[in-house]
C-alpha cells in the first residue's frame, strides 16, 4: 500500500456540549481558538433534542458580517427570517445557504413546539474581498439536492464537485471563492464487513470528516472514528474510509484563503479595527445599510 496517496490525520476533536441563542443546547465541533487550521471553515455545530426544552427558544433576531452560514436540517421545522424580507421554512433534508457579506439580521427560531429536531450549522468564511459584498439568501429543498447511490453508500451532494469511489458527484451549490465541498454519506445498514469509501478532494484543499453515527476507519493506519469526533486531514491525497454498517458522516471540503481571520462573535473579518466597525455599523443601525 503506498501511503503517500492517502490523507492523513492531522487532529481528531470530540464535540463538546454548548448553548448558543436562546438557550439552545448542542454540540459544538469546532469553533474559536486557531481557526486557520480550518480554514477555510469557522465552525461546525451539530443539534439535536427530542426535548423541546434543548431548542425551544432558538436564536432571535442577531446579527453577522463577512462570512456564510449553512443551515442543514436532517429533522423538524425551522423559520428563517433577515432585513431583506426573506422568510424560510426549514423542514427535514433541507438546506438554508446564506452570505451574510456586509451585514445581515436574522432570526432562525422552531416551528414545533414537541418532536424531534436535529442538524448541523456550518460557518464558511469568506475572502476580504467579499466581506463587505451584499447579502444573500439561497434555500435548497430536500427533494431538489442530488443524492447518488454509490456501491451501496447513500450520497447527498449539498456542495461542490468531488468523487465519491471515482465516480463524480456535483452537489447544488458551486461556483463559490472558497469552492466548498458538502457531503452527507450513509453507508447501507446491511453492509458487513466495514465498506470502502475514497473520496477525491483537490490537493491543497482542507478535507474534515465528522462522525454523526456509527464509526468508521481513515487513511492507511485506520485509525477509528466514532461518532461524536471529527477528523481534520492532512492537505494532499485522497480520503479513504472504512465505514461500519448504520455509519452517517459528513465530508467537508474547502479551498483555503490563507488571510488573517479575526472573530468576535456573529462577526468575522481581517482586522481587529474592521470588527470595531462592525460592532459601531450594528450599535448606530448601518451594519445592513452598508
Amino acid at each position: 500500500m503506498n501511503n503517500a496517496k492517502y490523507r492523513k490525520i492531522e487532529e481528531v476533536l470530540v464535540a463538546q456540549s454548548a448553548s448558543d441563542g436562546d438557550g439552545v443546547r448542542l454540540k459544538r465541533v469546532f469553533g474559536g481558538g486557531n481557526l486557520s487550521r480550518f480554514d477555510p471553515f469557522l465552525m461546525l455545530d451539530e443539534f439535536g433534542s427530542n426535548d423541546p426544552s434543548d431548542y425551544i427558544g432558538g436564536f432571535p433576531s442577531h446579527p453577522h458580517r463577512g462570512f456564510e452560514t449553512v443551515t442543514y436540517m436532517l429533522e423538524g421545522h425551522m423559520e428563517h427570517r433577515d432585513h431583506m424580507g426573506n422568510v424560510g421554512q426549514l423542514m427535514a433534508g433541507d438546506v438554508q445557504w446564506m452570505k451574510a457579506g456586509a451585514g445581515v439580521i436574522h432570526s432562525e427560531m422552531p416551528k414545533q413546539e414537541e418532536g424531534r429536531m436535529r442538524g448541523f450549522q456550518l460557518w464558511v468564511n469568506l475572502p476580504a474581498r467579499e466581506k463587505m459584498t451584499p447579502a444573500h439568501y439561497t434555500e435548497l429543498a430536500a427533494a431538489s439536492i442530488p443524492q447518488y447511490d454509490i456501491d451501496n453508500i447513500r450520497v447527498k451532494a449539498i456542495a461542490g464537485g468531488l468523487t465519491v469511489n471515482n465516480q463524480a458527484v456535483k452537489g447544488s451549490i458551486s461556483g463559490l471563492s472558497t469552492e466548498p465541498g458538502y457531503l452527507d454519506i450513509t453507508v447501507d445498514p446491511s453492509d458487513q464487513p466495514p465498506k470502502a469509501l475514497s473520496v477525491g478532494v483537490p490537493e491543497g484543499h482542507t478535507a474534515l470528516v465528522y462522525v454523526y453515527e456509527g464509526e468508521l476507519q481513515i487513511g492507511a493506519d485506520a485509525y477509528l472514528i466514532k461518532a461524536g469526533s471529527l477528523a481534520r486531514l492532512s492537505l494532499s491525497g485522497d480520503l479513504v474510509i472504512q465505514a461500519s454498517a448504520n455509519t452517517r458522516l459528513l465530508v467537508i471540503t474547502g479551498k483555503p484563503i490563507g488571510e488573517p481571520i479575526v472573530q468576535r462573535g456573529p462577526f468575522v473579518m481581517n482586522t481587529a479595527e474592521e470588527i470595531h466597525q462592525a460592532i459601531r455599523d450594528y450599535t448606530d443601525g448601518k451594519l445592513v445599510a452598508v
